[in-house]
């Protein structure tokens, strides 16, 4: 624990409680609610054929549209518990590595 409060540079155990918490609230509500988002955009699960194919591309579908859902709701939920300054900067970096670092001034 030691070494990865240093490395996320927080002081406390608290602080790294409420990290924890934050990140699995945020995995659950994000998986929770990319079927209602698809279900809202009318890609239901009974449009795609019931072979292999049409499953593998709802699910695929569902797991992409994840990945946005989390970065928002990390911030939002990251806010609501006090916890903005980490939150945003480890979107930062996570979106930096992935490629999308030409929306924040590296200045």
């Amino acid at each position: 624990m030691k070494k990865l409060k240093e490395r996320w540079g927080i002081q406390s155990n608290f602080q790294l409680v409420i990290i924890f918490i934050v990140f699995a609230i945020t995995g659950s509500l994000s998986a929770y609610l990319a079927k209602p988002v698809l279900d809202y955009i009318g890609l239901h699960r009974e449009v795609f054929p019931e072979h292999f194919f049409g499953g593998s591309i709802y699910y695929s579908l569902r797991i992409l549209l994840i990945f946005p859902i989390y970065q928002v709701l990390l911030v939002v939920i990251g806010t609501l518990f006090g916890q903005n300054k980490f939150f945003w900067n480890f979107e930062k970096k996570m979106l930096s590595r992935l490629g999308f670092g030409f929306f924040f001034d590296k200045s």
